[in-house]
């Protein structure tokens, strides 16, 4: 595997890649990644992997700082997964300013659901994957649908800023227990880890209810609430919405996605589960 730490160095490398399909992530990688580069190896000749800790989608008093940077350990990872080239630029190669003049801003979604706790976070996240996509140059890019508001974002912005990528979305990669891999599960206690899993077993209930006909979105997503608030959850949300365009679901829908985010301690968890009726 390549480590490139200059866009210079890459942009001399993507002339002769061929078909390239790309993997953003900020490191401290785990399984849920690696599926991520195994669907990439799928769909193009070489496959290219981004390490970014990106400052712009963090908000005030987060984990920017104390995000884990396991670099050493996520080089290993991605040689054993075949991954052609590692691009790892520091700060000032993705931001030569560090203050962006230009950002890219996502549609109405963005205050909604996680966008309307953390504010700012999904312009950070169109930012720097527009970078990104104009620096490696993809055919194909793939995302997880564990962040399935970010997923929507990233694909509304491919679409209207014309840009010739397909976003090919990946299952989210789960524990045993259900517990959605994330790099975040680290700052569980024990205590908490065992507790985690409530958040899926809540969508999955409103899934199976959905399933069976009952309609009353309200109730459903009030049961859930009230569920993870009587085990020492902070729920910002629970929501069902419609799966395509994140609006407001209305009964009869055959496409849903129910989508919730929580904190369990100091980690704030997030979690969402399809519908098909």
């Amino acid at each position: 595997m390549q480590v490139i730490r200059s866009i210079a160095e890459l942009r001399a490398w993507r002339r002769s890649a061929g078909r390239i399909a790309f993997v953003p992530t900020m490191g401290n990688l785990h399984a849920g990644h690696l599926a991520l580069v195994a669907a990439a190896h799928q769909y193009a000749d070489q496959v290219v992997v981004s390490i970014f800790v990106n400052r712009l989608q963090f908000g005030q008093g987060e984990d920017f700082d104390a995000y884990p940077r396991t670099f050493a350990d996520d080089c290993a990872k991605l040689d054993a997964a075949g991954v052609d080239v590692l691009f790892f630029p520091d700060e000032r190669e993705l931001y030569p300013r560090i203050k962006q003049d230009f950002n890219v801003e996502p549609p109405h979604i963005q205050n909604e659901l996680c966008g309307a706790f953390r504010p700012g976070h999904f312009r950070g996240v169109a930012t720097v994957v527009s970078k990104l996509f104009n620096i490696v140059q993809p055919d194909v890019a793939c995302f997880g649908k564990k962040d399935y508001q970010q997923l929507h974002v990233i694909r509304a912005m491919v679409d209207d800023l014309n840009m010739p990528i397909e976003i090919v979305p990946v299952d989210t990669g789960r524990a045993d227990d259900g517990l959605a891999l994330s790099s975040r599960n680290g700052y569980l206690s024990t205590d908490e880890r065992a507790e985690a899993p409530r958040l899926y077993r809540n969508l999955a209930a409103i899934r199976d209810a959905l399933q069976a006909g009952d309609s009353n979105y309200v109730a459903l997503e009030k049961t859930a609430c009230d569920d993870l608030a009587a085990h020492g959850w902070r729920v910002d949300y629970v929501e069902i919405r419609q799966a395509d365009t994140l609006e407001i679901a209305h009964a009869g829908e055959p496409r849903l996605v129910v989508l919730a985010a929580a904190r369990l301690g100091k980690t704030r968890l997030i979690d969402n589960i399809e519908v098909r009726r």
